[in-house]
């Protein structure tokens, strides 16, 4: 594991190179002038504990509650600033989520959580994508350690750094005077973020275990492009035919519904199977089942089909295949798209930002769309994923908006009170209207009010 005084000087040389290199220089209100050199004099954490309307399934898995961790960071300057972070293990590494109690899951990603604030405290950064390069490394190795398990994988410790990562984009933008997102984007990574949708469509996930119902009443109150999840415990086989059989269902309730969204007036359905499917065999008999009964045509994405160390080459997949949990970096979404995929799952709200910028405009640069997924976060992280969501292109064959996930109010017990947090909960844009975002110019003003001070978070922590 590295020691302090390396972690000391990793951040060192990656300030110099940002000091060198124009493009990794972050953006300011006054671009011609350098950021300045942030010292950070005190931190802190905390969490809260979530409790789910029902039990939430997919990889095989069910949780009941999501932690909310919290970070603060102050300057020397007298600055402070919050980031939080939604924890998902079951997402992020399903091992881990099997080799431990739901709380002990929770608690040693939290612990990641606070081995990054306290390795920052007393640091000194210029640009927050070099410190997250930084600080990477070395919490990945210590969750290795801490989980005893050698081949954890990148996103559980990209995941914990989310709150860190947050607040150094705060802390960053209050030191340089930056008062919007599009400000805060670094100028290597605008070309991929330079677009402003004036909507963005919500997308409702279907788990397991909603009702067809349920999935009725969502297309009833305007929604068009769903996440259903597929890949049902079970055998490969029992698996296959329990999605085959969900697939039937759904389409046979909603599979007549028209949307002018979409290029064909067809509802696009968007499969998520968090990489259950095997063997592209079994995927190519779920596809033969869609042909089948018409829904072929309507499938835009399946996301995550395989096993990630399967090293699966998808050329020949008949619909376009999306990368998620398997594009922890950006050389690993490189990989991904090497490999047949033809899109991307952008999480700022569960890789960081700093990483999610870097993996959208590599995939630009290769013609990759992109869009973005959500990892059932609160109401506020929601904010960071729309201001991504809003600067992207228009995903082929949906018309001139972005694709936003959002799930959270489908599943967290207590979501009105959650909302309530939010600096900014009367925004026209806060909530899905008729299946989309609605995003004004207050929107765009205030980046979702990311920017504003969170007064229930703030009481949780004295300045230092």
């Amino acid at each position: 594991m590295h020691n302090r005084r390396e972690f000391i000087s990793r951040v060192s040389e990656t300030m110099a190179a940002v000091l060198i290199s124009p493009l990794n220089i972050a953006c300011s209100t006054e671009p011609h002038l350098l950021p300045k050199k942030i010292k950070i004099s005190g931190v802190s954490a905390n969490f809260e504990r979530e409790p789910l309307i029902r039990p939430f399934g997919f990889k095989g898995g069910y949780m009941s509650e999501i932690w909310q961790s919290i970070a603060y960071m102050q300057s020397e300057s007298g600055n402070h600033s919050i980031g939080l972070c939604s924890q998902s293990v079951l997402w992020s590494d399903a091992s881990v989520f099997a080799a431990h109690s739901e709380s002990g899951g929770n608690s040693l990603m939290y612990a990641m959580t606070e081995r990054a604030m306290q390795m920052i405290n007393g640091q000194s950064f210029v640009s927050p994508v070099e410190l997250l390069d930084s600080l990477y490394p070395e919490i990945y190795e210590y969750g290795k350690k801490i989980t005893a398990n050698p081949a954890l994988r990148k996103t559980f410790a990209l995941n914990a750094l989310v709150g860190p990562d947050n607040a150094a984009w705060i802390l960053f933008a209050k030191e340089n005077n930056i008062k919007t997102f599009d400000n805060l984007i670094p100028s290597a990574y605008k070309p991929a973020l330079s677009h402003r949708h004036n909507k963005v469509a919500g997308i409702p996930l279907m788990a397991y275990t909603i009702p067809i119902d349920e999935i009725k009443t969502a297309i009833d109150q305007g929604y068009f492009f769903m996440k259903i999840k597929i890949g049902q415990p079970g055998t490969q086989e029992e698996m296959l035919e329990k999605d085959k059989a969900r697939l039937s269902a759904i389409h046979q309730a909603i599979g007549n519904v028209n949307t002018s969204y979409s290029k064909n007036g067809k509802l696009p359905y968007y499969f998520d199977a968090n990489g259950r499917y095997e063997s592209k065999n079994t995927l190519l008999r779920l596809l033969d089942h869609a042909k089948k009964i018409g829904v072929l045509d309507q499938i835009a994405i399946i996301e995550e089909p395989f096993p990630e160390e399967a090293e699966i080459d998808v050329h020949d997949i008949p619909v376009r295949l999306a990368a998620d949990e398997s594009a922890h970096t950006v050389e690993d979404a490189m990989r991904r798209i090497e490999m047949g995929y033809k899109a991307i799952a952008l999480k700022a709200i569960a890789k960081t930002l700093s990483m999610t910028m870097k993996i959208a405009q590599a995939a630009y640069e290769k013609e990759i769309p992109c869009f973005c997924a959500d990892l059932t976060v609160n109401p506020i992280l929601i904010e960071w994923n729309k201001n991504v969501a809003a600067r992207l292109a228009s995903f082929p064959g949906i018309g001139n908006l972005g694709l936003v996930e959002s799930n959270g109010h489908q599943n967290y017990k207590n979501w009105g009170t959650m909302k309530s947090y939010h600096p900014r909960k009367d925004g026209r844009w806060i909530d899905v209207r008729k299946g989309v975002y609605e995003l004004d110019k207050d929107f765009y003003d205030s980046a979702g009010g990311i920017f504003d001070p969170m007064p229930h978070y703030e009481q949780m922590f004295k300045p230092y």
